[in-house]
Order: structure tokens, then sequence, then C-alpha cells
């Protein structure tokens, strides 16, 4: 109920009051006097390295005042307010970052700076102020090439949020793409470092990146690679180029084993890879890496994602992850795997068997669920629900593609051994067929050849369940 308000605390006058709320950053309880000490503070941190003498050491690197860390670190927490972000910003704060950034030695204190201009551009109209600013831009790209974890994985995220907004990601993937060196950066990141959380955070920027700009996906797959016709230079040791591919199964290798929920992000980037030929071919024309990513990407399938044990309703946490996976086993698969040196005749089986249980599963996965409670809308379920229908359906039309493919170069003896081993069967078959007929009728009708050589009284079964395969 309304009451009158609170009388000031006691020995303060009405005018103190006053100037205590006027100190206040908008609607916060922020202090704008103690916000101004701690950045002329940061500014003083720096000052003193600028004049030292050419003697001195610099690559030595400095240690952050106790206080000065605690209080800025205050900060950083603060910039996740709107009201501070826009204060920051008004007060020329990220031109204060930018000094530290070029000029500071301590690695500590330029992870802070580049983690408060991380949470200022969350917010849209600073975000476009930080992208239009040229040399702000410079730097950080720089800060790409740092040898601090802790700020590669702040710049990583500040990176990622400006390519979130539509009209700042045109300008980043502009400024980096003047940048090739950037490329070698990453790579060099997600091929050598242990950092679990930075891959993660790399791998996210580079999704995005090659999410929002075909040209430079290209760019970077071509990066360091030998062109056709390219002769060494005699009497030159030829220096090893980092490439796209192995960089990044060497990243999901090490997320695999200690943040498996962080896998679905390089499992999209080499999804997104194969959207290309030249990605295709990046993977599949040397031998090395084509059986690096058939290996791993055929380990996952058929040891950690959709296994027999698994309850159905668990295909839902691993939709997207498993749609990419069996993407880019597909495109290998597709594009006569025999020149990187695989025998995918030997996966046949346990791939059908996968992907016939991938199916099976989604079935249940699409059973819309009862009513939980009353506090769900009906508007919050069925938008919901649509969502995952929609992933659904793509991890359907791949399994689906990837299964008709096998299914037209199956051998009498794969099938042979499938129907003794149990991972073929009248219901899995069934399934198949239900799936894949009558948009992938060619491949269910050469596997039913094959059936027929096998068992003919299974494939006369199949043919009766499913009269369109009649001859």
């Amino acid at each position: 109920m309304d009451r009158n308000p609170s009388p000031p605390p006691a020995g303060c006058d009405q005018h103190e009051v006053d100037l205590a709320a006027g100190d206040c950053i908008g609607s916060t309880v922020y202090s704008k006097h103690w916000l101004f000490g701690v950045l002329s503070g940061l500014i003083q941190t720096v000052t003193p390295e600028n004049g030292k003498s050419s003697s001195d050491d610099e690559e030595q690197q400095v240690e952050l005042d106790e206080d000065m860390e605690n209080e800025i670190c205050r900060v950083w927490d603060m910039s996740m307010d709107e009201d501070v972000a826009l204060f920051l910003q008004e007060f020329n704060a990220p031109d204060i970052f930018m000094g530290v950034l070029a000029k500071s030695r301590c690695p500590r204190l330029r992870e802070i700076c580049v983690g408060i201009l991380g949470n200022m551009a969350c917010f849209q109209e600073i975000c476009m102020s930080i992208s239009r600013d040229k040399n702000l831009g410079q730097v950080l790209l720089h800060c790409l090439c740092d040898s601090d974890p802790p700020t590669l994985l702040e710049t990583s995220r500040l990176l990622h949020t400006c390519l979130s907004q539509k009209e700042a990601a045109s300008i980043w993937v502009q400024r980096i793409r003047e940048h090739p060196a950037i490329c070698d950066s990453v790579c060099f990141v997600m091929s050598s470092s242990t950092n679990v959380d930075l891959l993660v955070k790399v791998g996210e920027l580079v999704d995005k990146l090659f999410d929002l700009d075909e040209k430079l996906m290209l760019a970077w797959i071509r990066h360091g690679a030998t062109q056709p016709g390219d002769q060494p230079q005699e009497g030159s040791e030829e220096q090893p180029a980092f490439r796209i591919v192995p960089c990044v199964l060497e990243a999901a290798k090490q997320i695999r084993s200690e943040n498996p929920e962080g896998l679905d992000v390089y499992m999209n980037i080499l999804q997104l890879l194969t959207t290309v030929d030249d990605g295709v071919q990046a993977i599949v024309q040397c031998p090395d890496t084509g059986k690096d990513t058939w290996d791993l990407l055929f380990d996952l399938v058929c040891h950690d994602f959709c296994q027999a044990d698994d309850p159905p309703i668990t295909l839902q946490e691993q939709k997207t992850v498993l749609a990419s996976v069996l993407s880019v086993l597909s495109s290998i698969y597709a594009s006569q795997a025999e020149q990187a040196g695989l025998k995918t005749e030997k996966a046949d089986l346990p791939l059908m068997d996968s992907l016939i249980r991938v199916l099976q599963n989604l079935e249940h996965c699409r059973k819309k669920p009862e009513a939980s409670s009353e506090s769900n809308t009906e508007e919050t379920k069925t938008c919901d629900l649509t969502q995952d229908d929609f992933h659904l359906k793509i991890l359907q039309d791949i399994s689906c593609e990837f299964l008709s493919n096998i299914f037209q170069t199956v051998t009498k003896e794969t099938v042979a051994q499938g129907l003794k081993e149990g991972q073929l069967s009248k219901q899995k078959c069934s399934c198949a067929f239900e799936n894949l007929l009558p948009l992938h009728s060619p491949a269910v009708e050469d596997f039913v050849k094959v059936l027929r050589e096998v068992d003919k009284t299974l494939a006369s079964d199949l043919e009766e369940d499913f009269p369109s395969l009649k001859v």
C-alpha cells in the first residue's frame, strides 16, 4: 500500500541526500565518483610503463596490484548493467581500455579490459560504437594473437558478441577478411591449446564467421594450402602450413574428452566446411586428414551418440550435434571416400544399425507430450514443439540421405551378416523403408534386390507390407 517516503538517514541534511542521489549511475546504486577514481587509476597503471627506457625488457610481464585488480573486477561485474555500460561509453572508457591493450604488459589487466568491452558490446548501441572504431578494432584483432589464454578467451567472446549483431557483423567480417594472419592464430589455438573453455569460445567464433561469410570460409580453407603447380624453392625447407581441418579435429578431440557438450560447435564447423566443394576436398584429398575425420566421427556415432541402451528421449539432447556428425560422414561417404584411404564397406553394418536406431528413436521423440502443468501456455508449448520438430526433421533428412547411400552400395555379405547378428531384422527394415519411401525408392529397391538373394522370405514379407516395391 502507498506510504510516505522514509526520512533521510540520521545526520544527513537534504543537500547531502541530493548529492548522493546525483552520484548514482542511472537507476543503479553505483557511484560515478568511485568509477571515475577507478578509471583514473587504470590510466596511471599504464602511464609509468611509457616512461621506461628502451633498455627495459619489453617482454617482461607486469603483475597487477591486488587492490586495483579487485576494483577493476568490480567494474567488470558492473558493466553487465546497461546504465553502467552506457556511462562507461559516455566517459570514453573504450579509449582508455584501448590504451591499456596497446601498452600494458600485464596479462590480467588486458583480460579484464577486454572482458569489460565484451559486456558493453552486449548492448546494441555500444556494440556499434565499438565496432565502428577502426583503431579499437585493430587493437582487438591483435589481441587474437595474444599468448595469454584468458585474454584470448575474452577477445573471442567479444568478437562473437559483435558478430551476433547484424549491423556490426559485416564490419567485423570485412575486417577479419583483411587480416589472413588471424587464421594462423586461430588455427594455432585450436591445434595446441588444452584449455577447453578457450577452445569452445574460439570454436564459437570460427563457427559464427563461417556461417556468416562463405568467402571468408573459403579463404581460410585455402590459406596455406599448396596450389596445383606450386613448386618448392630449390634449397629451401618447406615450412609446415596450418590446415583448418586438422586443427578443428585436434580441438574436437580435446573437447570430447573433457567437455562433450562443447563438441557441438566443432561438429557444426565441419558440417559448414562440407557445404562447399573445397571444404569436402580439404577433408578427403589428404589421406591422413580424411581418415582422422572419418575415424573420429564414426567412433562418435558408434560409441557416443544414440546407443542401444540410451532412452529414446536422449536423442532430443543430441539432435543438433548428431545431425552435424552424420552430415559430415555422409559427405565423406558420398565423395568416393576411397581416395582418403577409407574402407567404408566395413562401416556399412554399424552405420546402418546406428542410422535405423536414430530413425526409430525419432518416432518416440515426435510424440507430443501431454500438458505437464497449467503454468505453460499453449503458445509457448506450440513454439517449443515447432522448434523441436524442425531440428528433428533435419536429423531425419540427413539420416535418410545417408542410409539411402549405404543401401545403394551394400553387399550381400554385409546384409547376411546383419541378419545373422541382429543389426538387420524385419522390424528395422520396416522402419527404414517407412522413412525412405517414396523419396528414396531407388535405394530401397536396390537393397531389396540384395536382400532377396540372402533371405527371400523376408524380402517377400517386406514387399507385401510395402506394395510399391513389388515389380
